[in-house]
């Protein structure tokens, strides 16, 4: 009888399509607001506050290590709260969107008559409260992880999570182009006019959508040392695996910061930045389609093994293509390498889906062999590796870019092009072949993940089971 109501449990559908569709709205809109400041805040303070490379450098170093110590605090004060009638995600996404809005617009406006160390002070603050609210708000990334029982469901509202994601993430690109056409020659009041808008979308939709959502997975009432479940994290060899990948990977971020110079670089107009950006977020997004495709075939596991070498071939074929372009001016090649734009973002659709695929097994390995979940804890852990790679990785991508002493020597000129003395070729070849490198190197790791087919299946239905006799 027991082993019934757990197969039932398995298989019954919990989510409405109601909730399916304002939640993915709300992703949607929440993603966008991060995407407004993911995407442009290097190009603001370079552009438009025109800080110093030392200061930019340092400015992303103490970006990626502050916030970092305290998310350590903020993730144990997720997984230990106790959980209200509301659910013990839902509260805290509702609580702290609004206030979040507020410091995104601040992220792009800087008081007049403010420079130097003062000016940088100022703009390291607001990005400090601007982490602190996104390790706030990234819990609504992790209610699809409560949302159902149902693993193949959970599974469904990962991959429509992240589908919705990727287009929310570029979607600020399209509103800058619109709004560029309006407010030529004003890069400041463009991003802030698209993160006034973004933000007053976002709070409306994420209110409305996160209203809507129930959390079905319970939660022990029993609180725990939340250290402990630090240490149960890097004992777990399967954890370990992903906070490895994940640790290579983000040396990417030494490519991604370089993405917004190079769209300048080639379009020459950076209202128009979009050109350049959106093929690589079409191609993510059919990228996460196609991965949903062939998961029916193939496990995650072996997808992005292979999606790791992919990415280094398209992005190699993306490098040709655009050293003949920047060397000949041929509007042909031009064509051709946004195309290859387009196939570097299927990759994409992998590395931004499978993880949060991994992670959420993952998690059900940790809560059946500890008997806690920790959904903020295993993200907090996991970015460790990701932290020490990216501050690297960021902390010396303006060094690189600006400067005489720089390998780009990068300089935007007053009509928004960059000067003939700009290294155009080096730009390239760190966004995609270095890319394409890394994204190769984190699929190694998973060459011993096991926590696959079977054995997935396995460990889920063993917690469905563990969650019942904890009922009785």
């Amino acid at each position: 009888m027991e082993n019934t109501r757990i197969i039932l449990s398995e298989n019954k559908k919990h989510i409405k399509t109601s909730e399916y569709i304002l939640y993915i709205i709300a992703v949607f809109f929440y993603t966008s607001m991060t995407g407004v400041v993911g995407a442009n805040r290097n190009t603001y303070l370079n552009n438009v506050l025109q800080l110093d490379k030392k200061y930019l450098s340092l400015f992303n170093a103490l970006i990626q290590i502050v916030p970092f110590v305290l998310n350590f605090f903020i993730s144990m004060y997720i997984d230990g709260r106790r959980t209200g009638k509301r659910g013990k995600f839902r509260p805290i996404i509702m609580l702290i969107i609004i206030p979040m809005a507020v410091i995104m617009m601040l992220s792009f406006i800087a008081p007049k008559g403010l420079s130097g160390s003062i000016l940088f002070i100022y703009v390291l603050t607001i990005a400090i409260l601007w982490s602190i609210m996104c390790a706030f708000g990234n819990v609504i990334n992790m209610l699809p992880n409560v949302m159902t029982p149902n693993m193949k469901e959970r599974d469904q509202v990962l991959s429509l999570r992240s589908f919705s994601s990727a287009i929310g993430n570029s979607a600020p690109l399209l509103f800058l182009l619109i709004i560029g056409e309006i407010w030529e020659n004003n890069e400041g009041l463009q991003y802030i006019i698209c993160a006034a808008f973004c933000g007053a979308v976002g709070v409306i939709t994420v209110l409305l959508g996160t209203n809507l959502v129930r959390e079905r997975i319970p939660y022990a009432s029993e609180r725990k040392n939340p250290l402990i479940g630090f240490i149960d994290i890097v004992r777990n060899k399967h954890a370990r695996v992903v906070i490895f990948s994940e640790f290579l990977k983000n040396f990417r971020s030494l490519s991604t910061y370089m993405e917004g110079f190079l769209a300048i670089a080639i379009i020459g107009d950076p209202s128009k930045k979009i050109f350049v950006l959106l093929p690589v977020g079409i191609g993510t997004a059919v990228g996460m389609l196609v991965i949903n495709a062939l998961l029916k075939k193939f496990n995650a596991r072996i997808l992005y093994i292979a999606s790791g070498i992919y990415s280094i071939c398209a992005n190699i074929i993306a490098f040709t293509i655009g050293y003949f372009y920047f060397t000949t001016n041929n509007t042909v090649l031009m064509i051709a390498f946004i195309v290859c734009l387009f196939l570097i973002g299927l990759q994409f659709g992998a590395s931004n889906l499978l993880p949060l695929m991994f992670q959420a097994d993952v998690l059900e390995d940790l809560e059946l062999n500890t008997g806690k979940r920790l959904d903020a804890s295993l993200p907090f852990v996991i970015s460790i590796g990701a932290l020490i790679s990216g501050t690297i990785a960021t902390t010396i991508a303006p060094l690189l870019l600006k400067g005489e002493d720089s390998l780009i020597h990068y300089e935007q000129l007053a009509d928004g092009s960059v000067s003939e003395g700009t290294n155009k070729i080096a730009l390239l070849f760190i966004y995609t072949v270095i890319h394409g490198i890394m994204m190769f190197l984190a699929g190694v790791p998973f060459f011993f993940y096991k926590l696959t087919g079977a054995k997935k299946e396995e460990v889920h239905s063993k917690l469905l089971e563990q969650r019942a006799k904890a009922e009785q």
